[in-house]
């Protein structure tokens, strides 16, 4: 399933890349998976929850994703993200990723990182853009969207395989709605485009 994913996005903007991660109850029936097996459930101040990391490209749509149990800080994922995403010109995040180690590691992936510093922070941030962070909202849309699946945002599935497999499904989904609706604004255009050509002719004549 992750090589459909990675075939049907095509060729990515990636001018902006957005990063954040968010909460997802997990269920009465998540628990009881067997022992040894991974299930990236954790407590927080919700009870049992897994948080999923999620990248976005320019236009809020998912590149890819991580998920934890609830309690691991978006921090500590950040690096993966990046190393998932490769490559774009500017990283945007919130100040729960300012750490320099983010920085560098954006950086390293050529990417600019546009990340607010901390209330009580002496460093300057030559680097941030409040314009370009005020986009940031983009990632969060982009979680709505997940969530409006029912096993996306309560989750029901005991291993982080499984519920893997549905966050990577409802990503596919988002692709080929936002693929449908180019394919038809594209052939709307081209409609229009004839028949102004047509009534051209027609007054021509």
């Amino acid at each position: 399933m992750g090589q459909v994913f990675f075939k049907l996005r095509g060729v990515l903007d990636t001018e902006r890349v957005f990063i954040d991660g968010s909460y997802v109850r997990a269920h009465q029936h998540a628990s009881g998976a067997r022992r040894g097996e991974t299930r990236a459930i954790g407590r927080s101040r919700g009870g049992p929850t897994t948080k999923i990391h999620l990248a976005v490209d320019t236009n809020g749509y998912p590149l890819d994703f991580e998920i934890t149990g609830g309690e691991t800080h978006d921090s500590q994922v950040a690096p993966q993200l990046i190393a998932l995403v490769q490559t774009a010109h500017y990283l945007v995040a919130d100040k729960g990723y300012d750490s320099e180690k983010i920085r560098e590691s954006a950086r390293t992936h050529g990417m600019i990182p546009v990340i607010p510093r901390k209330s009580n922070s002496t460093k300057s941030n030559p680097e941030f853009s409040r314009y370009l962070y005020g986009l940031r909202h983009m990632v969060e849309n982009a979680f709505a969207r997940l969530k409006h699946f029912r096993g996306i945002a309560t989750r029901f599935d005991k291993l982080a395989r499984n519920y893997k497999a549905m966050l990577r499904l409802a990503c596919i989904f988002i692709w080929c709605k936002a693929k449908w609706e180019h394919a038809l604004g594209s052939f709307a255009g081209a409609n229009a485009i004839g028949d102004a050509n047509v009534m051209m002719g027609m007054e021509a004549g």
